[in-house]
């Protein structure tokens, strides 16, 4: 089988262009302001970055090219988002931060045209943001799905919701929501559920409470949001009635894939930074990177640098292919949020007091990439699915001799 791990002339420029961009422009704001978004600006910052982005002409590489984007595949937006990730910035500046780039991705492939002309376009031309309103309290939807509580019952002429969700990203100033209801069946049951789109400013939608998490990089936070008789009308329905978890699936793998793109590029900027340091701090008789501990630690981050990378190509393979990849995704997403993690670590490790403190980055990279093992699904939820797999296909196999 022929193997080419080249680019396109013009993703080679574009995955260019956004390294000189997401250096030049952006990373000087995210060092002024902590990593902190909320602090910098917000929507302000999001607005002038997103134009000054537009005009190097790295926006939206993800976006269909109908709608102003360059049209990626999952296989090119790797090197390209992972460029972006330098800076925890750098996603919001090219409209490829979560939630919004997942649904960019949704609701091209199941949106129909007037959806698309509501939602899709003013989203991908970063006019909005959105929220994809899943995740619920105990005993609600959290790592299992099928525990979705929040229900919609049908009424004349739409939808009435009723429900309670938490840790939705990006809920403080969004421009529209898609909901996760239960159209159908019980808590529990693997089918029934319904996406819905509607408004912010809907009657019956309210947004409550930020829920402070160690990430502060992310706009809009982590919020709360209630639905009280929201009244949605029958054109909300996203795709067809109690087929939400299957659009879900739409979603979720190719949005764990984005996100260890981008999270790899702020584990790279951890890793450039902490061998720059041992590359000129003197200690013990010679630089910290002549002594055999430190050069184990960078030679453990190149190592989970290129195989986070290795994983992700094989992914974004099969989902450019069509495939479902669940496993590929489980695997890459697994072994990409914790290799992550470790690279940080050891970074900053390797700077010692500073590697703590305010005067680098790294302090607030590890706060910003820790989450990562959690959302989108914890580690011990795809290992679990993964295991599954294996032994149900050993299981299969076992009975086919017999049949």
């Amino acid at each position: 089988m022929p193997i080419d791990l080249t680019y396109a002339p013009e993703v080679s420029s574009l995955i260019e262009r956004t390294r000189a961009f997401t250096r030049g422009v952006v990373l000087p704001i995210e060092d002024r302001h902590g990593g902190d978004i909320s602090a910098a600006g917000g929507d302000a910052l999001r607005i002038e970055l997103q134009t000054a982005a537009k005009q190097a002409g790295v926006f939206a590489p993800h976006a269909p090219l109908e709608l102003g984007g360059h049209g990626l595949n999952m296989s090119d937006r790797a090197p390209v988002f992972e460029e972006a990730g330098y800076s925890l910035f750098g996603p919001t500046a090219l409209n490829i931060a979560a939630p919004d780039e997942g649904n960019v991705h949704m609701l091209a492939h199941v949106a129909n045209p007037e959806q698309k002309q509501q939602f899709l376009a003013p989203l991908a031309h970063g006019d909005v943001r959105s929220a994809f309103a899943m995740t619920e309290p105990a005993p609600g939807a959290g790592s299992d799905p099928a525990a979705l509580a929040t229900r919609a019952l049908p009424t004349a002429g739409g939808w009435v919701i009723n429900g309670k969700k938490w840790f939705i990203t990006g809920a403080d100033g969004a421009g529209f929501f898609i909901i996760m209801a239960r159209t159908s069946g019980d808590a529990g049951l693997r089918g029934g559920a319904t996406m819905f789109l509607t408004p912010a400013d809907t009657p019956g939608l309210r947004v409550g409470r930020h829920i402070g998490t160690l990430d502060k990089s992310m706009i809009g936070g982590h919020c709360e949001v209630f639905f009280d008789d929201l009244f949605v009308p029958e054109s909300a329905v996203l795709g067809e009635v109690d087929r939400g978890f299957e659009y879900a699936q739409v979603r979720l793998g190719p949005a764990r894939m984005t996100h260890v793109m981008r999270w790899l590029g702020a584990a790279r900027r951890a890793h450039d930074v902490a061998v720059t340091h041992v590359a000129q701090r003197q200690g013990f008789g010679s630089t910290l990177g002549d002594l055999g501990m430190i050069q184990k630690m960078v030679a453990d981050n190149e190592i989970d640098i290129a195989a986070t990378r290795a994983l992700l190509v094989r992914a974004c393979w099969e989902l450019d292919q069509g495939q479902p990849a669940s496993n590929s995704t489980a695997i890459a997403k697994t072994y990409g949020a914790e290799a992550i993690f470790r690279i940080v670590d050891r970074s900053v490790q390797m700077c010692g007091g500073l590697g703590v403190s305010e005067d680098l980055p790294l302090a607030r990279l590890s706060r910003e990439v820790r989450p990562f093992r959690v959302y989108d699904g914890p580690s011990e939820v795809h290992r679990w699915a993964i295991a599954k797999r294996v032994v149900g296909a050993a299981k299969r196999a076992l009975r086919e001799p017999a049949e």
